[in-house]
């Protein structure tokens, strides 16, 4: 599954926070995600991201439409 900017993932064990829903905000070698219930940011190695995730919640914009302007 290809993982990409703004999506939120769920995790095998929640955040000691108690929250369980993740979005990704750096896409790379490593993974650095964001707790949607604390905004603590979190990062991991791409391997052990796959390891630890469960599921894809949702999809995030794709860039081309986020940074794109109104038509004349």
């Amino acid at each position: 599954m290809e993982i990409e900017f703004g999506d939120v993932v769920r995790l095998r064990k929640k955040h000691p926070c108690g929250g369980d829903e993740w979005q990704v905000v750096r896409v790379g070698a490593d993974i650095r995600i964001k707790c949607l219930k604390c905004q603590r940011q979190v990062l991991l190695e791409r391997a052990t991201f796959e390891r630890r995730m469960k599921a894809l919640v949702s999809r995030g914009q794709p860039a081309t439409e986020a940074n794109a302007e109104p038509a004349i």
